[in-house]
């Protein structure tokens, strides 16, 4: 299986072309930009696969949650991609991306992954490890204040992502116990992962159709009003 995946939810802009156990990869932290990168970026790892884009089977990408620009960004792109090559789309939580480096890069069971939201808000979702390796989310994503977010009881857990370097969400899991060197904020979602998460739903029939794969932002309101100006 063939599978070309893609993000710029966050900070980081990647591209992946998997097949089988080979991937190859592009990966950047330019923090803006993401535009202009993504389309030489997907160029290069399929010029040096050696693949066209007709011959993938599929095309993964992180849906969100992240930056609200980045996510159409990415989302954008993977619609105009299968449209053109005339396939079917996987979309992948950016959250389950960060869990699943997690468990590659620390052996984690259970991963706390957090996002960045600004406006003083993080994005959070729990993950296991299952017996094949992949992480499946625990209850649900959500989006809230650092001081909301609610930490595994008991064992060992790590967190990942952005989120971890918001100072009120680490010093809260401290206190209650979080290790801090189980708490891995410089992990961006990477394509690589999002491919490998990819590759279960290409394989039950649950890609959707281009049009179909949408983004997931968590947040519904992204405009803070200003302040009325009192009329004398």
């Amino acid at each position: 299986m063939r599978i070309l995946a893609l993000d710029t939810s966050t900070e980081a802009c990647s591209v992946a072309l998997l097949e089988g156990t080979r991937c190859v990869t592009r990966y950047e932290e330019p923090g803006r930009g993401h535009a202009e990168r993504i389309l030489p970026m997907i160029d290069a790892v399929l010029a040096e696969a050696g693949i066209k884009l007709g011959a993938i089977d599929g095309v993964a990408v992180g849906r969100g949650p992240g930056a609200f620009t980045g996510v159409r960004i990415a989302i954008s792109v993977a619609q105009g991609l299968a449209f053109g090559a005339g396939k079917r789309v996987a979309p992948i939580s950016d959250l389950a991306a960060l869990a699943q480096r997690a468990v590659d890069a620390h052996g984690a069971a259970l991963v706390v992954a957090s996002i960045d939201a600004r406006m003083g808000e993080v994005y959070w979702g729990w993950y296991e490890r299952g017996e094949d390796g992949l992480v499946s989310l625990v209850d649900e994503e959500h989006v809230s204040a650092a001081e909301k977010v609610r930490f595994p009881a008991g064992g060992e857990w790590h967190g990942a992502g952005s989120g971890w370097k918001v100072d009120a969400l680490t010093r809260r899991a401290q206190s209650m116990g979080g290790a801090s060197e189980r708490l891995h904020g410089s992990l961006f979602p990477r394509a690589e992962e999002i491919a490998r998460l990819a590759v279960p739903q290409f394989s039950a029939g649950l890609a959707v159709p281009a049009e179909q794969a949408l983004p997931v932002y968590l947040r519904d309101q992204v405009a803070v009003p200003l302040p009325q100006k009192s009329r004398s």
